[in-house]
């Protein structure tokens, strides 16, 4: 891992005294690692990352992280809105159609480990941009390998409750998801655990974000710091 190399000046104090109690993963969704760290880098493009992964598993990190990068924009989980200030940020080098080269996963998942330690942040907590961002973020998409994660103790994954009173809305925005359109509630909870899966809402969706929400319901009382 390179500590400074390319360090970015797009950056500010956590807000309120909040620390980092989550983390957000995103893709660079430029053509090259190198531009993607130009623009995380640049003061004019105002946004920037803790962490940049090459697909050559080169771990860079541009923001210190006990302060606050610019990477989650509007959105929200739980009850938390200002997702920047409760954040770790960490970008993966990808044009967004590509699959993730194993050295980039195998460095991701280093990268997690040593930071989930070192804040105490839980599995749940380790989120996709998408999932704070439905409709508005698609990153990472489809092609990036959550399940691995989840089997490795790095994120989690449902299995599908027999029977449940909650609805899928219901479910989803007590796992985390925000309050948006149904529809685009669907589309991000499907990008994240069920991919190849299309048509209207089913079985299998309202049972998989009912097991969710029993097991790692937020805090909706716990809001921004």
């Amino acid at each position: 891992m390179r500590f400074g190399d390319y360090p970015s000046l797009n950056f500010g104090p956590r807000r309120a005294g909040a620390v980092p109690d989550m983390i957000v993963l995103h893709y660079t969704a430029m053509p090259s690692c190198a531009e993607a760290r130009a623009r995380l880098c640049d003061p004019a493009a105002e946004v920037s990352a803790h962490y940049l992964i090459s697909e050559a598993g080169v771990v860079e990190a541009l923001v210190p992280e006990e302060l606050r990068a610019w990477h989650a924009g509007a959105g929200a989980w739980g009850a938390v809105r200002d997702v920047n200030s409760r954040s770790i940020g960490i970008e993966l080098a990808n044009g967004g159609g590509l699959p993730f080269p194993e050295p980039q996963m195998a460095a991701l998942e280093a990268l997690l480990a040593d930071v989930m330690r070192r804040w105490s942040i839980p599995a749940h907590r380790v989120i996709w941009h998408s999932d704070m961002a439905p409709g508005r973020k698609g990153d990472p998409g489809a092609r990036f390998d959550w399940r691995r994660l989840a089997l490795a103790g790095f994120s989690v994954w449902p299995e599908e409750d027999a029977a449940t009173e909650m609805t899928f809305p219901d479910a989803a925005r007590r796992f985390g998801y925000p309050n948006v359109a149904d529809d685009l509630l669907l589309a991000a909870f499907r990008l994240r655990f069920r991919p190849m899966a299309t048509g209207p809402l089913d079985a299998t969706d309202v049972a998989m974000a009912a097991n969710l929400a029993r097991r790692f319901a937020v805090d909706v009382t716990t809001s921004d710091a």
